[in-house]
Order: C-alpha cells, then sequence, then structure tokens
C-alpha cells in the first residue's frame, strides 16, 4: 500500500464520495467518533473505579532476605 502515490488516494476518495454520497460518509464519521468518545469514556471510568478499589501494597525486605508484603487502604489525601 505504500506503492500508492497522493493521487491514487484521491482519485480512490472521489470515487467512494460518489458512490456512497458526502451526507452518508459524514453520519458514519459523526458515528464513529461518537463510538470512539464513547469508548474513551468507558475506559476512564473503569479505571476511576479499578484505582479507588485497588489497595496500596507495601513491601519490606528483612534481613534474612525475605519479604514482607502488606495491604493496606488507599487514602485519598
Amino acid at each position: 500500500m505504500g506503492s500508492f502515490s497522493i493521487w491514487h488516494w484521491l482519485i480512490v476518495l472521489v470515487i467512494v464520495a460518489l458512490i456512497f454520497g458526502t451526507k452518508k460518509l459524514r453520519n458514519v464519521g459523526e458515528d464513529l467518533g461518537g463510538a470512539v468518545k464513547g469508548f474513551k469514556k468507558g475506559m476512564k471510568e473503569a479505571e476511576a473505579e479499578d484505582g479507588a478499589a485497588k489497595p496500596a501494597v507495601t513491601q519490606q525486605v528483612r534481613d534474612d532476605n525475605t519479604v514482607d508484603v502488606q495491604a493496606r487502604e488507599k487514602s485519598d489525601t
């Protein structure tokens, strides 16, 4: 696909616009944009829920080379 020049892509774009019409293409673009925005919003909400629900974990290495792992509630401050 890298061998096509800009003129090839412009011709393809014109043909697609003639076949489908600009109004239909605009509607498809708006629907796709709305879907992407909804997906991003859902991901942010999921990250916020995960961040609030996950406990913070602390690790402490003792003198005898063992690891002490403790979970504690994450504070908002």
